[in-house]
């Protein structure tokens, strides 16, 4: 090899061709786009596994209390009349979006999916199934930071009845 076609690295007299440094560079490419749609399959891949622990683990006759403090807030509460609320909790999310599948880590407003319902009649659980939903809009006025923090959402969320956390 000619001195002009290789690169000396540090003082230990390591040589690498220009062809093996591209060759590295496109390596580390294609591995950084690999790790990032990594995230959203391991996201989407984890949260199959926590709705189907949740379905798993539900009986009859639960309280909305105890529901909340073993697997958190749901994506997606519902208000019905009669004291019935449906919480929603991820199956299967962004089954619309396939960028935000791959790389995106959590739902988003408008994306579509399949989750697992949690219907509660008196802050009892009475039944549960997968059932198809889009994430509502959230009613973001834009991004805002504070300490004590003020009402949350558009302030349709609070009903006479619902148990809040």
């Amino acid at each position: 090899m000619s001195r002009a076609a290789t690169l000396t690295l540090g003082g230990g007299g390591n040589k690498i061709a220009p062809m093996d440094r591209l060759g590295r560079l496109i390596i580390l490419a294609v591995a950084t786009v690999g790790i990032a749609t990594g995230c959203g399959v391991a996201y989407q891949a984890g949260t199959r596994i926590k709705a189907a622990h949740i379905a798993d683990s539900l009986r009859v006759g639960q309280s909305s209390p105890e529901i909340h403090r073993r697997f958190g807030e749901p994506d997606i509460r519902q208000y019905l009349p009669g004291d019935t609320e449906v919480w929603s909790y991820p199956a299967k999310p962004n089954s619309n979006d396939l960028t935000a599948a791959l790389l995106y880590t959590s739902t988003k407003d408008g994306d579509q999916g399949t989750f697992l319902d949690l219907k509660f009649a008196g802050g009892k659980l009475v039944s549960w199934t997968k059932a198809e939903h889009t994430m509502p809009l959230k009613g973001h006025t834009g991004i805002g930071m504070g300490i004590g923090g003020g009402p949350v959402g558009n302030g349709t969320e609070t009903t006479p009845g619902a148990v809040h956390y």
